[in-house]
């Protein structure tokens, strides 16, 4: 197979997760999450059960967004060494946030409704809130491993983790604020006031607060 068509087999099974996840998320913000099957998922999107499952391993999958993992990571490993570890953190959510609820035209607002249903279901579903945590401990853990020589003792390792944790708590005070008005605030705008609150200036590159 050549480069040009495995890169548009990529580019089609990449759609069509796009695709089955938008669906699944609209059914359950109209629905409820636990009123809507994976059938009735595959049925709204016009694909077998079998297709859903291909693309998202449990019920649960639909709902989560993977793609912020390797976004703040990228940014955390590409961060200065020589700054605080909250702000080389708290710089990658920040740029992530905004890379995430950005776009042209009309997708803004479209990113963003999106990314709050799936925020709105995660808080409101026991059993997405459960997998949620799960991918917490997994963002941070992608997060010290990007980290590099300043996570490479056991002592650096725990202060990584430790500066990790607290960023991230301050995000989910920000992502909850964000739902309660309606995404009326700008999300990176949050996420770099919860920081400048928890840290100070320390945490939070000049400009990101503007």
């Amino acid at each position: 197979m050549s480069e040009r068509q495995t890169t548009l087999r990529e580019r089609q099974r990449s759609e069509t997760r796009r695709v089955i996840q938008a669906q699944a998320v609209r059914l359950f913000t109209d629905r409820g999450y636990d009123a809507v099957t994976v059938a009735d998922v595959a049925e709204a999107v016009g694909v077998s059960a079998m297709t859903v499952y291909r693309h998202f391993s449990t019920k649960e999958d639909l709902v989560l967004i993977d793609q912020p993992v390797q976004l703040i990571a990228e940014r955390v490993a590409a961060s200065s060494p020589t700054h605080p570890l909250v702000r080389r953190v708290g710089g990658a959510l920040v740029d992530t946030a905004t890379v995430l609820t950005s776009g042209d035209g009309d997708e803004p607002a479209s990113n963003e409704r999106f990314l709050l249903d799936c925020l709105r279901l995660m808080v409101s579903t026991p059993a997405l809130r459960a997998r949620h945590l799960d991918s917490q401990y997994a963002l941070q853990q992608a997060i010290v491993d990007a980290l590099g020589d300043d996570a490479t003792t056991p002592e650096a390792t725990f202060r990584a983790q430790a500066a990790t944790s607290a960023c991230l708590a301050a995000m989910h005070t920000a992502l909850t604020r964000w739902a309660e008005v309606d995404g009326q605030t700008k999300l990176p705008e949050l996420i770099a006031g919860a920081l400048a609150a928890s840290f100070g200036d320390i945490a939070v590159a000049t400009g990101q607060r503007d």
